[in-house]
């Protein structure tokens, strides 16, 4: 069904007879109604264009959902625009190859960079996976046709396509090379978000403010709640870290390794460096955390001018007293005979595995232990089991009690929250026609379309996976 102007006509999934030369179509192909999977159809006067092919993420990295036959032909798609490398907006790119895509790839240069490594990352952990054909999915052949199908261009250049269209990036400030994606037509500009950076952001600059979209595609992940102030986040890791140094105890922090990682050593430098929390082993247990830490510091360019600024004093803002990278898995083993106090960073443990498994499993159940949880733990992981309260845990079969000190930090999050998310809706409300509010949980989701509603007087619609809408052109 199609929505226009609050009415319902049912026609077939084809409807290209329907729409003037002048009007565009955008298919909401996944999503919407869930956090991940971002995957949106842009067609019009002849052409199609992607925005984003990203993984459907839940508890199964495996779901049926990711590999059944996307909803439009693949090999008709002409260019693919990505919003940035998180695995929900670039994961199912391997696939689009393999059901025929032969078009552009276009991003931001360094998320070109980040995607690759993070696709070879969910390679090596789809690798196994013969029963369901994933790994001819997921090949060696398949990722390097779609880096070699790869163009980039930098915030704000102009790409001119024929048909009348004209793309171009501004900066979301979400993770190094997260871009908005600008799309003019007709005299028209349709803005797709991706995800929005929770701004001020230690390393990168604020979102850059957009005035004139005619449609704004926007994400929701926090639209239904707000985050701690900054300064509070930094205070209380402090503390955290210097009562686990009291205690002669291990601080777990499973973290992301796509920017969370990188801004917590670039807060953790800070504390070091200044000597306000002690020296102690710091281990990042991590090798696509290492991998990305050293693209980040390719990029500085792309940093915020505080950043850069203590860059041109001569610090690494990756590179302190204490900090150990351990790459192979013999060296992550050998971090439970080292001494204590120490602090372990490392990639979540999910319900699928994960890089802090075998350190929840060793030091969780001691009491003088600590485990910090950053931002929004996802439905099904031990995460958000640790974060509901629970004190017996299953870790890889095995039943473990729950003694160490659990603490939690949620203004880590990389997405803008509820109110920021309006003030941003807020520097376009008199010219946009409407907004889209998409990539959350419903309740989310339908919250801050309310919300913009009653705030700014915007027109809003919260789609559902599959819909496809009219933008008058």
């Amino acid at each position: 069904s199609i929505q226009i102007e609050g009415f319902f006509i049912i026609i077939g999934y084809n409807m290209s007879h329907m729409v003037n030369d002048k009007n565009l179509k955008v298919t909401f192909c996944s999503g919407a109604g869930t956090v991940t999977g971002s995957n949106f159809l842009l067609e019009g006067n002849g052409k199609k264009f992607l925005i984003d092919c990203g993984l459907i993420q839940g508890e199964k990295l495996a779901d049926d959902m990711n590999w059944t036959q996307f909803l439009y032909d693949a090999s008709q798609i002409d260019i693919l625009f990505i919003s940035h490398g998180h695995i929900d907006h670039i994961g199912r790119i391997p696939k689009l190859i393999s059901e025929g895509f032969n078009g552009r790839i276009i991003s931001t240069i360094p998320t070109k960079e980040i995607t690759e490594v993070m696709l070879a990352d969910t390679a090596h952990l789809l690798s196994r996976d013969k029963e369901n054909g994933l790994d001819e999915i997921y090949s060696a052949e398949n990722i390097k046709k779609a880096m070699s199908m790869w163009e980039t261009i930098d915030y704000g250049q102009v790409l001119n396509v024929d048909h009348g269209f004209q793309f171009s990036y501004k900066d979301a400030g979400h993770i190094l090379g997260s871009g908005m994606l600008e799309v003019i037509y007709n005299h028209k500009k349709i803005v797709f978000t991706g995800d929005l950076g929770n701004s001020p952001s230690p390393l990168l600059p604020d979102t850059d403010i957009i005035t004139d979209a005619d449609y704004l595609i926007l994400e929701s992940v926090y639209g239904d709640r707000n985050h701690e102030e900054r300064s509070l986040r930094k205070k209380k890791l402090e503390q955290v870290i210097k009562d686990n140094y009291e205690r002669k105890g291990t601080l777990i922090i499973p973290t992301f390794s796509l920017e969370r990682t990188q801004e917590l050593l670039y807060e953790i430098d800070s504390l070091v460096e200044n000597k306000i929390i002690p020296t102690m082993p710091i281990f990042l247990d991590s090798p696509l955390a290492i991998k990305l830490t050293a693209v980040y510091m390719k990029y500085e360019k792309y940093f915020n001018e505080e950043a850069k600024k203590i860059i041109a004093t001569g610090n690494r803002l990756f590179e302190f007293p204490g900090l150990k990278e351990t790459p192979e898995t013999e060296d992550s083993k050998a971090i439970l005979k080292d001494q204590d106090p120490k602090i372990i960073i490392a990639d979540p443990a999910t319900s699928n595995g994960g890089g802090t498994i075998h350190h929840e499993k060793n030091y969780l159940p001691d009491k003088n232990n600590t485990i910090l949880l950053t931002g929004y733990q996802s439905i099904g992981t031990l995460g958000r089991t640790i974060q509901e309260g629970k004190k017996k845990l299953f870790i890889q079969g095995e039943e473990i009690a729950l003694k160490a000190h659990v603490e939690m930090i949620s203004g880590y999050s990389g997405h803008k929250d509820s109110d920021h998310l309006v003030e941003f809706v807020s520097h376009m409300a008199e010219k946009v026609k409407k907004v889209y509010v998409v990539m959350g949980e419903p309740k989310s989701s339908l919250y801050l379309a309310q919300k913009l509603r009653d705030n700014l007087g915007v027109e809003t619609h919260t789609p559902d996976a599959g819909e496809t809408v009219i933008l008058e052109c």
